[in-house]
């Protein structure tokens, strides 16, 4: 097999300075006999340090447009852009350096805390770590390890619950420093208290532009900007407000899981 995405148009001295986002009429589709479309026309703008939610049903493309950003598939029609680039004009190499991906799917290595944090960046200090796990609100469950930072991970986590793989893999991607940070449903296990603090702590990182992708509504609903996807395409964007005024797929979503102390933990 021959990789079909190649840094054949990349420029190597190009590197990613911002986090701003621009998809100008993107269409994507997996297979390129397939009839369907599995992303048609999406287009929206996104400036650096902006925290963006993206919220859908089950099989609306939700991770599928996140994963343009990082050039993870290539647009079949339009373009996507980072930092005022075609992502095709990054080498993958930096263009994924300015990146962080974490999946709802979290996977930790056999080894020490501080050795699988470090897959984010190798020669981050014991410090760093912490700052990291502190935003990731995984700080006082490490500390009361045996060992701390020294507490051996089992194959995949065993010896972890869902919720601190959960945040481990997010304090992984904050130690890489990226200009991007795309929390695809990776806070699914936590609990709504916690869920909120993460949120907050991420949030105070100004020069982060942060997607949030979720089936949550309480988990975009304080973004900067919530893009609502249903049937592959980009039906509605706007704030929370604006989209419970004007917007019935959102509406339904939310009422569907609104309940009054979620409100309050949320």
């Amino acid at each position: 097999e021959k990789p079909r995405i190649t840094d054949e148009q990349a420029d190597p001295a190009l590197k990613v300075e911002d986090g701003s986002i621009r998809f100008d009429h993107v269409y994507f589709k997996y297979h390129d006999t397939a009839e369907a479309w599995n992303l048609e026309d999406v287009s929206f703008t996104v400036p650096s340090g902006a925290t963006v939610g993206i919220l859908g049903s089950t099989g609306s493309a939700k991770t599928t447009l996140v994963s343009m950003i990082p050039r993870l598939y290539d647009v079949n029609g339009g373009a996507v852009y980072v930092g005022g680039h075609n992502v095709k004009n990054y080498t993958m190499e930096a263009l994924r350096d300015g990146c962080a991906m974490v999946l709802q799917k979290n996977t930790l290595f056999s080894g020490t805390i501080r050795e699988n944090l470090r897959w984010g960046d190798p020669d981050a200090t014991d410090e760093q770590l912490f700052r990291a796990l502190e935003l990731a609100q995984a700080r006082d469950f490490v500390e009361e390890k045996p060992g701390g930072l020294s507490f051996f991970i089992e194959q995949g986590g065993r010896n972890l619950s869902g919720g601190q793989r959960q945040r481990l893999t997010i304090a992984r991607a904050l130690v890489r420093r990226p200009d991007i940070l795309i929390l695809d449903d990776s806070a699914s296990a936590l609990d709504y208290a916690t869920d909120a603090r993460l949120r907050q702590a991420i949030a105070s990182l100004t020069d982060l532009t942060v997607f949030i992708v979720s089936q949550r509504a309480s988990s975009v609903r304080h973004a900067d900007r919530i893009l609502v996807l249903d049937d592959c395409r980009v039906i509605a964007q706007g704030t929370h407000e604006q989209l419970l005024s004007n917007c019935a797929v959102y509406q339904e979503i939310y009422a569907s899981q609104f309940e009054p102390e979620e409100e309050v933990r949320a």
